[in-house]
């Protein structure tokens, strides 16, 4: 049993050592326990530390291609090293390595696909508040979306069996944390939290330049996650609300025809028609889209298949 622990960095050199050298090399019911690190086009000696602090491998790449991008190429070398079980963390030191075993407790018990390393957020009072609000938000959003209960959605201390790793596939260019769950539930996944301490991070975040900015591109991830995903829900909820307006304008115009002298209000009851039509439209294409959904289940079954035999490192 293989436990690889994948750590995308992008300029830690402050913080990178310490997250390495707290990563625990002995686990009881895991063999070997290597780390991976993968610099994101780094600038300052996060290479040269990590290799110092005892890093199994290292991947330097020179171009910054956002940690969506990072974590894909991450997961992908961890599967091609052979990994039976990998972890995922930050190297900023915002996490306590000491709880992997923890964390990845469930899935050596047989009980999880995915642990999802919680934060109690409220608790990192040097987080700046919009953030941490934000964060709390950001994970209700998605949870309820997603049609699974609350919990921190986007913490980026989570387990993978191999087999789980093997199915995810990462589309977004900024973030995979929010993508991911909707994956994960889409390929039914056991998902267990474990509650986890974090620590606080006295800097600027490097994902995040502003917090409008990381919404507004969270918002873009989650919405084309989820049309993906779940386009019959999104595209049925959207007609029906059209058409239920377009229904009221309806009998609007049949209360005011038989109550009064019955003329006029025609524009109600062209408004009515247009929105019953577009309402009923929207519908049908969220049915295309959800027999569209069935060719992306059979590619993806057929890359997962492809994966597992071109990532085998055994």
């Amino acid at each position: 049993m293989k436990l690889l622990v994948q750590i995308p960095a992008y300029n830690e050199e402050q913080d990178i050592a310490e997250v390495i050298k707290e990563i625990p090399r002995q686990i009881p019911g895991v063999d070997s326990v290597e780390v991976l690190v993968v610099s994101d086009g780094s600038s300052d000696k996060t290479v040269e530390v990590a290799k110092k602090a005892g890093a199994d491998y290292i991947i330097d790449r020179k171009i910054n291609r956002k940690l969506a991008k990072t974590f894909k190429e991450a997961l992908e070398k961890s599967l091609e090293i052979g990994a039976d079980i990998v972890v995922n963390t930050d190297g900023d030191n915002h996490y306590d390595q000491t709880k992997i075993p923890k964390l990845i407790q469930p899935i050596l018990d047989g009980i999880a696909d995915v642990t999802i390393g919680s934060r109690n957020i409220t608790e990192l009072k040097h987080m700046p508040i919009s953030k941490r609000y934000g964060n709390l938000m950001g994970s209700y959003v998605v949870c309820k979306l997603a049609g699974i209960p609350t919990l921190d959605a986007s913490t980026g201390f989570r387990a993978y069996t191999r087999d789980a790793a093997l199915r995810l596939n990462v589309l977004s260019d900024h973030t995979y944390t929010h993508e991911t769950f909707f994956q994960m539930v889409d390929q039914k996944l056991r998902i267990l939290e474990v509650p986890i301490s974090a620590r606080d991070v006295n800097r600027a975040s490097r994902l995040i330049k502003s917090v409008f900015g990381h919404v507004k591109r969270s918002m873009a991830v989650i919405l084309t996650t989820l049309l993906l995903y779940k386009p019959l829900k999104v595209f049925l909820t959207v007609g029906a609300i059209f058409f239920a307006v377009g229904a009221a304008l309806a009998v609007r115009f049949l209360y005011l025809y038989f109550t009064t002298s019955g003329e006029g209000h025609v524009q109600s009851l062209i408004l009515s028609a247009l929105l019953m039509i577009l309402g009923f439209q929207i519908g049908v294409i969220g049915l295309v889209a959800s027999a569209v959904g069935w060719n992306r289940k059979i590619i993806e079954e057929v890359l997962y298949w492809v994966k597992k035999k071109d990532l085998s490192g055994k």
